[in-house]
């Protein structure tokens, strides 16, 4: 799950929660709205813990080493 997408599941999730009023039989529109903010919240801590560790990684998933020979001053 990407940023935006989390930030769209969160900013639905509101909005079914404290803006809609319309009853539906078999389904509560509060509690899907709660159950999308939870999930959207949930997709945007792991997005920034993925992306974190991608960036510590230098973006490559993979520890690049870099090696350097010793030089010798002495004149």
């Amino acid at each position: 799950m990407q940023l935006g997408t989390s930030i769209f599941l969160i900013a639905v999730g509101a909005v079914l929660k404290y803006a809609v009023t319309a009853d539906v039989s078999g389904v509560s529109i509060e509690t899907v709205g709660v159950i999308l903010m939870v999930v959207g919240v949930l997709g945007l801590l792991l997005t920034i813990l993925m992306m974190t560790i991608w960036a510590d990684r230098g973006g490559r998933g993979a520890v690049r080493e870099t090696y350097a020979e010793p030089v010798d001053r002495r004149y």
